[in-house]
């Protein structure tokens, strides 16, 4: 089930359960794991693209290790809000993905996700080897952790 809005999202999953986030890029997915009370967001792995076939079987390997209840995934919007064709990719990915899970699908603006995850390991004197092999996930933390700060207002009542 793709879920368009954070409040559908949050309804949809299952009490408990982890939620996987996800940083689509051409070459990589990054991924970041959920604490079961949805509250922090830690940087897992990046996934090596190969094939759609290949990329899904590893992120559901990860959810059913990991007893994931949803997965998020970064939407790249234009700067001005537009869904240009990135957006169309990371869609076209979710409708191939809801295919092959019953995982509840989510969307977040991941706009500026990588600018603030470079930001913070710059801040942390990582080496830039290390930077480019961790960007991919430490960014799908950003994405994942604002998706988290969102359902917590929802759930203390603030509303969609």
């Amino acid at each position: 089930m793709i879920c368009e809005d954070i409040a559908d999202f949050r309804a949809a999953l299952a009490p408990h359960r982890a939620v996987l986030g996800l940083d689509l890029g051409e070459k990589t997915i990054g991924v970041a794991v959920s604490d079961r009370m949805l509250g922090v967001a830690t940087p897992l792995e990046t996934i090596r693209r190969t094939r759609f076939t290949q990329d899904a079987a590893r992120l559901l390997q990860i959810a059913a290790h990991r007893e994931a209840g949803g997965l998020i995934l970064g939407l790249p919007r234009n700067m001005d809000g537009s869904e240009g064709p990135r957006c169309q990719s990371t869609r076209a990915f979710a409708r191939n993905l809801e295919r092959l899970t019953d995982l509840p699908i989510g969307f977040w603006d991941e706009r500026l996700s990588t600018v603030a995850a470079e930001k913070a390991l710059l801040e942390a004197d990582t080496t830039r080897k290390r930077r480019k092999e961790v960007i991919d996930h430490v960014a799908a933390g950003y994405i994942l952790q604002g998706v988290l700060d969102r359902m917590r207002h929802i759930r203390n009542g603030a509303g969609a």
